[in-house]
């Protein structure tokens, strides 16, 4: 597989090293020349100095058509943006982005952005570890309509009743949010995050 890493951090240089050894087709991006230093000598793949949110960095490098693009940069909005640069013009088949605050991380899936968070995994392992009962957004939240298929909310998404992908509905009144007949992964994960925005208020 072509796979697009943006971010040459301490993750995303370990899953470039990974996936080059695994024998996938690897680019990664970074804005700092030094970041590529910890990549191995054996890296086979393509490390490229470069801005992963501009879109004209990104299709001189190859990355249109690419079959999964990763933001994993430390920053959350040049994550979502790199993110939906390669959803919407480039035509990559599957895009995450790593939001590291919870409550942004929920928004953006809300947008259609599949949003990978730090911060739940942690609280997550955490609260498992220690046997505590707590509740956390998930750390990986796919949303029912990915943003390459409805990248932008319409006016029908503003309402108070929200038609979920089983056809099931929910409602807000207030911080409440109430959810019943849940049939998909995708209406679970958008369950959770509703309950964990009202688990922080």
């Amino acid at each position: 597989m072509k796979i697009v890493i943006v971010g040459c951090g301490r993750v995303g240089s370990t899953l470039a090293e990974n996936l080059d050894a695994a024998g996938h087709d690897v680019i990664i991006f970074d804005i700092k020349t030094s970041a590529f230093d910890r990549l191995p000598e054996t890296f086979k793949g393509a490390a490229i100095r470069g801005d992963g949110t501009d879109e004209e960095v990104l299709r001189t490098n190859g990355v249109a058509g690419s079959d999964i693009f990763l933001a994993l940069t430390e920053g959350d909005n040049r994550n979502v943006m790199a993110a939906q640069v390669a959803a919407e013009s480039l035509d990559v088949a599957q895009v995450v982005a790593k939001i590291n605050d919870p409550v942004r991380a929920a928004a953006y899936a809300e947008l259609g952005v599949v949003t990978l968070c730090r911060t739940n995994l942690m609280v997550d392992s955490v609260a498992k570890y220690l046997n505590l009962p707590m509740q956390t957004g998930p750390g990986i939240d796919i949303p029912a309509n990915p943003i390459h298929v409805h990248p932008h909310p319409t006016a029908d998404d503003a309402g108070a009743g929200e038609t979920l992908s089983g056809g099931t509905r929910s409602t807000r009144t207030g911080a409440e949010v109430a959810v019943q007949g849940i049939t998909d992964e995708a209406d679970k994960a958008r369950a959770q995050r509703l309950g964990f925005r009202r688990w922080r208020g």
